[in-house]
C-alpha cells in the first residue's frame, strides 16, 4: 500500500481545515473560565449532540467493534449497545437536573449535594482522579489505536503520528477552550461519518467480497450474523445479553455512558442554552450513536473475516508489525489498507480527525476539574478569571503530554481499562439515586470508593493467586456491583446523613422530588418541575425500544429480511411517537 500525492494531499486538508475552524473559533471564546470550559453557556442543542457523538467515535471504536464482531459475532456488540439504557435516563430524567443545578462542572456538584470536609474532600480527590489518572489512561488507550493507525495507513512511527494530530490538538484546545473543541467536533463528525460510509461501500464491492449478497452468502460469516447470541445457550447469551442489559449498564463508570451523565456528557449539558436544549441534545447523541454510526463498521468487521480470516493472515499481510500489537482489532485498519487512491487518504483522515476529538474534548475536561476543583477551590480560590484561564491552558498542555507520552509506552492498554471498569462496579447505583434519597451523603460515596477499590484489587491480583476458581470477567463484574452495592446501602443507612439545610438548599436549587426527598419537600413541591420521574422513567423505556428497534431494523433490511425489517421500523416509530406525546403532555414548552 503507498498513500499518493492525492491521499497527502486530503489529510493535509483536513489538518488545514481543522486548525483553521480551531483559530476562527478561539476568536469567539470568551476570557472568563465559564466561557473557556462551557462556551458561554450558550450552545444549540444540535451542535452539543453532535460533539458528543464525535468525541465518542475515537480511533479505536471502529477496531473495537471489529474485535467483537471476528470473535463473537454481531451480537457481541450488546457489550456496549446496552449503554443506551444508561443514555436514555441521561436525557429524560437527568439532563435537566444537571443543566438545573447551575455548576461548572460535574465535580462541583459534590459541594452542592453534600456538605463540610467530606464534600471537600471527594471534590478534591475525584477532581484528581478523574483529571489525571483517569483521564490521562483514556488519552493513552486512543493514542494507542492512532498510533496503530499511523504505523498501517500512513507508514509514520508512533511519535510521528501523536506529534502531528497532538500539535494541532493542542493549538485549537488551549487557545479556543470549549467553543474550538465544539465546532471542530462538528466538521470532523460528519467527515468521519462520509469516510466510515465510503470506506464499507467500496469494500462490499471488491471481487473477493461480492456485494452485500456475497457477503452474507459467504460460509465464514454467516455463523456471525445473528444480531442477539444463542438464547439456547446460557455460555452464549448471558455474558453477552442478560448481564450488559441487567447489571452493566448502570452499575458501572464509563465514560461516555456514566450512570446519571457524568463526564464530557454532563459539560456539554452545562453548556447548553436552557435545559431543553440540553434534554435534545443528549437525545440526538443516543440516537445517532447507537442507531445511526455501528452498521458500517460491522460491515467492514465482516467483510474482514472474508479477507484475512485469522491472525495468521494478518500477520503475513503485515510483517512489519509487532507480534504483541497483531490482535483481531487489526483487522478494521488492515481492510482499509485495500481502499484506492483518494479514499484511503479521505478514510485516514477520518480517523485521524475522531482522534483528534476525542483528544480535544479529553484535554477541556481534564483541565476544567484540575483548574475549577482543584486549583480554583483548593490552591487559588482568589484567582482571577485570566488567571483560571491561563491555568486551564498550562493543564491542557501537561495532560497532553502525559496522554501522548504514556501511549507511546503501553503495548496493550485493555488490561489497565479492564481494571478501570472494575473499579467502578458498584457505584453506579448510587451515582443514579444521590438525585433522589436523600440518606446518601458524602461519607456514604467515599466507602463506595474504598469497597470498590478493595474489590477490584482482590479480582485483580489476589483471588487466583489464593488459589480461588478462576473467574469470567462478567462474574467478577457481578461479584463487584454485589459487594459494593451492598456496601454503600448499608453504610446509606448506618452513617450519619447530611445537614438537613445543605438537603434543603440542593432541593430548592435542583427541584428534585419524589418520596427519597419526601422530607425536604415543600407542601407544594410533590412533582418534579418539568415532569415527575414516573413519566421521565417512562420516555427513557420508549427511547430505548425506538432505537433499538431501528438499530436492529437496519441490520434486517441489510440482511434482506424484509418482513423483520417492517415490523422493527414501524415499533421504532410507534416507540418514538410514544416518548414525543408523553413528553409533550409532561414537560414545560420552553425552559
Amino acid at each position: 500500500m503507498q498513500l499518493t500525492t492525492l491521499d497527502w494531499t486530503l489529510i493535509a486538508g483536513y489538518f488545514a481545515l481543522a486548525l483553521g475552524v480551531g483559530l476562527w473559533a478561539s476568536k469567539q471564546a470568551k476570557t472568563d473560565s465559564a466561557g473557556y470550559f462551557l462556551a458561554g453557556r450558550n450552545m444549540p442543542w444540535w451542535l452539543l449532540g453532535v460533539s458528543m457523538v464525535a468525541t465518542t467515535f475515537s480511533t479505536d471504536t471502529p477496531n473495537l467493534v471489529t474485535d467483537l464482531v471476528r470473535q463473537q459475532g454481531v451480537s457481541g456488540n450488546w457489550a456496549w449497545w446496552a449503554f443506551l439504557l444508561t443514555g436514555m435516563v441521561t436525557v429524560f430524567v437527568y439532563a435537566r437536573l444537571w443543566r438545573r443545578s447551575g455548576v461548572l462542572t460535574d465535580i462541583s456538584f459534590y459541594e452542592l449535594r453534600y456538605g463540610g470536609r467530606s464534600a471537600a474532600f471527594l471534590r478534591g480527590f475525584r477532581a484528581l482522579y478523574l483529571g489525571l489518572v483517569f483521564n490521562v489512561l483514556v488519552m493513552a488507550t486512543v493514542s494507542l489505536a492512532a498510533i496503530k493507525l499511523g504505523g498501517i495507513l500512513l507508514g509514520w512511527p508512533g511519535w510521528l503520528t501523536l506529534l502531528v494530530t497532538c500539535t494541532i490538538t493542542l493549538v485549537y484546545s488551549v487557545l479556543g477552550g470549549l467553543r474550538a473543541v465544539i465546532l471542530t467536533d462538528f466538521v470532523q463528525f460528519f467527515l468521519a461519518m462520509v469516510g466510515s460510509v465510503w470506506a464499507a461501500w467500496w469494500i462490499l464491492d471488491l471481487p473477493e467480497i461480492g456485494g452485500l449478497e456475497g457477503l452474507l452468502s459467504h460460509p465464514s460469516v454467516q455463523p456471525k450474523l445473528s444480531m442477539l447470541p444463542d438464547l439456547t445457550d446460557p455460555d452464549a447469551w448471558i455474558p453477552v445479553l442478560l448481564i450488559p442489559l441487567a447489571v452493566q449498564w448502570w452499575s458501572s463508570y464509563y465514560p461516555g455512558a456514566e450512570p446519571g451523565g457524568g463526564g464530557y456528557i454532563a459539560q456539554r449539558m452545562f453548556s447548553a442554552k436552557n435545559e431543553g436544549h440540553a434534554v435534545g441534545a443528549t437525545l440526538l447523541f443516543n440516537v445517532a450513536h447507537y442507531a445511526l454510526r455501528p452498521w458500517p463498521w460491522i460491515l467492514v468487521a465482516l467483510a474482514s473475516l472474508v479477507v484475512f480470516p485469522d491472525l495468521e493472515s494478518l500477520r503475513v499481510a503485515f510483517p512489519s508489525i509487532a507480534e504483541d500489537k497483531v490482535g483481531h482489532d487489526l483487522a478494521y485498519p488492515a481492510m482499509l489498507s485495500l481502499l484506492p487512491s483518494g479514499l484511503l487518504g479521505l478514510v485516514a483522515a477520518s480517523l485521524l480527525a475522531a482522534f483528534m476529538s476525542t483528544m480535544s474534548t479529553q484535554l477541556n475536561l481534564g483541565a476544567s476539574y484540575l483548574v475549577h476543583d482543584v486549583y480554583g477551590r483548593f490552591i487559588r480560590p482568589d484567582a482571577s478569571e485570566r488567571q483560571r484561564v491561563v491555568a486551564g491552558q498550562l493543564a491542557t498542555g501537561v495532560s497532553l503530554v502525559m496522554g501522548a507520552g504514556l501511549g507511546l509506552t503501553l503495548t496493550d492498554a485493555g488490561q489497565a481499562f479492564q481494571l478501570l471498569l472494575l473499579l467502578g462496579a458498584g457505584t453506579g447505583g448510587l451515582f443514579l439515586l444521590r438525585w433522589f434519597w436523600w440518606r446518601i451523603s458524602a461519607a456514604t460515596e467515599i466507602a463506595a470508593m474504598v469497597i470498590s477499590l478493595a474489590v477490584a484489587a482482590y479480582f485483580t491480583w489476589f483471588h487466583e493467586a489464593w488459589g480461588m476458581p478462576e473467574l469470567e470477567a462478567w462474574e467478577k463484574l457481578i461479584w463487584g456491583t454485589a459487594i459494593t452495592t451492598a456496601g454503600w446501602l448499608a453504610s446509606a443507612w448506618m452513617l450519619p446523613s447530611e445537614d438537613p439545610e445543605v438537603l434543603r438548599a440542593f432541593v430548592k436549587k435542583t427541584g428534585v422530588s419524589g418520596p427519597g426527598w419526601r422530607p425536604y419537600l415543600e407542601p407544594e413541591a410533590s412533582v418534579h418541575r418539568g415532569g415527575s420521574i414516573g413519566s421521565g422513567l417512562l420516555q427513557a423505556f420508549m427511547g430505548s425500544v425506538a432505537v433499538y428497534a431501528a438499530l436492529l431494523a437496519t441490520g434486517s433490511w441489510l440482511y434482506g429480511e424484509t418482513g423483520m425489517g417492517c415490523c422493527l421500523t414501524v415499533g421504532s416509530l410507534l416507540a418514538g411517537a410514544g416518548v414525543y406525546l408523553v413528553h409533550a403532555r409532561t414537560q414545560p414548552s420552553a425552559a
